[in-house]
C-alpha cells in the first residue's frame, strides 16, 4: 500500500465535518482503485486502534469519520466547556421506537407510546435525528419517520445493526420480580 494514499485518505476524513462513504472516496480519489482505497481504510483503522491515540477512525452514519475516544469525553468537555446532549424521557422513548419499528407513523408512535407525539416529534426532526421517509400508502396519507444520519453519528453507530438487542437491553435493565410493568404491544404494528 502506497504511503501517499493512507495519508491523503486520512487527510481528507480530517478536514471532512461529516462521515465520508467510500463512494465519496472513490470519486475524489479517482485515479486509485476502489479495493486500493478499502485497504487504505483498514489499514488507519488498524493502526488507530492499536495505538494509545486519542482519536480514532470510526465507521459510522455509513462513512468513516475521525473522532475522539469515548474514555476522554470528560476531559474535552474540560476544555470545550459543553453540556453533554441530554434528552427528556419522551424524546428517548420516540427515538427509542423509531429506531427500532421504522419507518413508522406519528399514530403507530402514539399507539405506542400511548400519548400524543407531535410536540416531541418536531423537536427530533429540528435536531435532524430523524427524517421524513415518504408517506403511508393509506387514508390520510400519514407522514412516515425514520432516524437520520446524524441519529447514527451521533450514538456512533455504523448502522441501525449496531442497536442493541431487545435481549441485551432486557439483560442490563434491573430486574425486580415483584414490579409489575405492562409490556408493549410492540408485535401489534404492521410496519
Amino acid at each position: 500500500m502506497a504511503r501517499s494514499l493512507k495519508s491523503i485518505v486520512e487527510s481528507l476524513i480530517f478536514v471532512h465535518d461529516q462521515p465520508l462513504t467510500l463512494d465519496r472516496l472513490c470519486t475524489i480519489l479517482e485515479e486509485y482503485e476502489r479495493p486500493e482505497i478499502r485497504e487504505a481504510l483498514e489499514e488507519l483503522m488498524e493502526e488507530y486502534e492499536q495505538g494509545e491515540r486519542g482519536i480514532t477512525l470510526c465507521q459510522v452514519g455509513g462513512g468513516y469519520q475521525l473522532r475522539s475516544r469515548p474514555e476522554n469525553a470528560d476531559f474535552l468537555r474540560r476544555l470545550t466547556k459543553t453540556k453533554t446532549v441530554k434528552f427528556s424521557q419522551s424524546a428517548l422513548e420516540t427515538l427509542s421506537i423509531i429506531a427500532y419499528r421504522q419507518p413508522i407513523t406519528r399514530g403507530e408512535i402514539e399507539y405506542l407510546r400511548g400519548v400524543d407525539s407531535g410536540g416531541v416529534l418536531k423537536n427530533l426532526l429540528e435536531k435532524k435525528l430523524l427524517r421524513i421517509m415518504g408517506k403511508k400508502d393509506v387514508p390520510g396519507k400519514p407522514l412516515i419517520y425514520g432516524t437520520s444520519r446524524e441519529f447514527l453519528e451521533l450514538f456512533s453507530l455504523k448502522d441501525l445493526g449496531g442497536l442493541p438487542s431487545l435481549k441485551e437491553i432486557q439483560e442490563l435493565a434491573p430486574h425486580d420480580p415483584n414490579a409489575e410493568q405492562p409490556a408493549l404491544p410492540l408485535d401489534a404494528i404492521d410496519a
